[in-house]
């Protein structure tokens, strides 16, 4: 250290804190500094904004308003209008809106086809959430048991047997066309004779209507052709019950060729379950 530094000159400060005055004491040269009482000057609280905000935060000019303006593809934008509208999924979201409870209550309503009222229940609410999974259960589960059939009779006979893969294809095709187009078809029909109808409520009957073919398939694996039979057509008859005893009281506005609709519908609801029976479950084992 530099023995200049051992005495600080008393002299005025520029700030709130007055200069310090230095005492030099002892051989050893230690410097004492002692400051004189500070006269900070203290502002009291103004008594008109005690507890209230003085001035209103802004951002500045140049701030990032990015997130204060709407994301690209919101709300913002014109939404579909008229006939496009129905190609949008905002459409069909209030058909999903169902619980397992409703979903469960409806599968029970259509193993009793004789009460006839599954339209006046669902008039409300119908869904196409029940539909959707109950027809593309149907089609694994009719194409897997009817592989696993075909592969226990050629094993039995200790025959060559071959996975045909076109069976889902066709249990695709089959089941969601008909289920797609029929109700379709009907409906067109039903507008044609003026019959108050609602084509999301015709897909949600006919959703529902081909759940009895899901235990029907499952009971098909007993291998005798008799009992097939009888499982299959209990179940067609059940299935086309169901549907022709909900819509008659519809249809009979139609005038006097509404029997001819009603028997039409119980028809084609038959022929689905002989087409069931005859392609998934009728074997046929090869000379291999």
């Amino acid at each position: 250290m530099m023995s200049g530094y051992t005495s600080i000159d008393n002299q005025k400060v520029s700030g709130a804190v007055p200069a310090a005055s230095p005492v030099v004491s002892g051989p050893d040269r230690i410097t004492t500094v002692r400051f004189t009482e500070s006269n900070l000057q203290t502002f009291p609280p103004s008594s008109e904004t005690h507890g209230k905000l003085s001035a209103v935060f802004r951002p500045p000019s140049d701030a990032d308003d990015t997130f204060s303006k709407p994301a690209a593809g919101g709300s913002s934008e014109p939404q579909p209008t008229g006939w496009m509208q129905s190609f949008t999924v905002t459409a069909y979201k209030p058909y999903f809106d169902v619980d397992t409870a409703d979903v469960v209550e409806r599968i029970r309503d259509s193993l009793f086809p004789f009460r006839g009222n599954f339209t006046e229940k669902t008039a409300d609410n119908p869904d196409l959430y029940g539909p959707f999974w109950i027809c593309t259960t149907l089609i694994f589960v009719a194409a897997a048991i009817g592989t696993f059939v075909t592969y226990v009779a050629h094993k039995l006979q200790k025959k060559e047997w071959d996975y045909d893969i076109n069976l889902v294809t066709w249990s695709a095709g089959l089941f969601y066309g008909y289920v797609t187009f029929v109700p379709l078809g009907l409906y067109i029909i039903l507008k044609y004779f003026s019959v108050p109808s609602g084509l999301i409520q015709l897909w949600c009957l006919y959703g529902y209507s081909l759940f009895i073919f899901i235990p029907a398939s499952c009971l098909s694996i007993v291998p005798v052709e008799i009992f097939r039979w009888v499982i299959v057509g209990v179940a067609g008859f059940m299935s086309a019950a169901f549907v022709a005893l909900n819509l008659r009281s519809h249809i009979k506005s139609a005038g006097e060729r509404w029997f001819l609709i009603v028997a039409g519908i119980f028809l084609l609801q038959l022929a689905l379950a002989v087409v069931l029976k005859l392609y998934f479950f009728t074997i046929t084992v090869g000379t291999k």
